[in-house]
């Protein structure tokens, strides 16, 4: 069952970076030693560059069909060429994880001032003093090397 699993990890990543790679087309990204080019080369870079180090490309190949077959299904198709949607996530995923965007949930409220700071004064310690406005007074500090 480990074996299993591993020998889907690479499809599964592949297939999720080709998505985002045509979702952000235009996007430039930096591979190995800051060759840049479009987002929308990354998943094809990737399976090329594995194959000149020797590697198996077969993994990287299902990852980025799998990949173009999703996106085919769930953009291409229904919103380029006018096609129904063949794809589309299950009702009982959104009662557990809601299709909401930002906003804080589920984490309580933030609070509702900030803590007033410290009166200026006192000695060294972390509020202030010095008259510098409630700032930390570090002090004047060595640079490395002199005595």
């Amino acid at each position: 069952m480990l074996l299993y699993n591993y020998l889907l990890m690479i499809p599964l990543i592949m297939s999720v970076l080709y998505v985002w790679a045509q979702l952000n087309r235009e996007t430039i990204v930096s591979f190995w030693f800051g060759t840049r080019f479009k987002a929308c080369y990354l998943p094809w870079v990737i399976l090329g560059f594995n194959y000149i180090i020797g590697g198996s490309v077969v993994n990287e190949l299902i990852g980025n069909l799998v990949g173009h077959l999703y996106f085919f299904l769930m953009f291409k198709y229904p919103m380029d060429l006018g096609g129904r949607s063949f794809l589309s996530t299950p009702d009982f995923l959104y009662r557990f994880l809601p299709n909401r965007r930002g906003g804080v949930s589920g984490f309580g409220a933030p609070p509702s001032r900030r803590p007033a700071a410290p009166e200026a004064g006192g000695g060294g310690g972390g509020g202030g003093g010095g008259g510098m406005g409630g700032r930390h007074a570090w002090g004047a500090g060595f640079r490395l090397g002199d005595d």
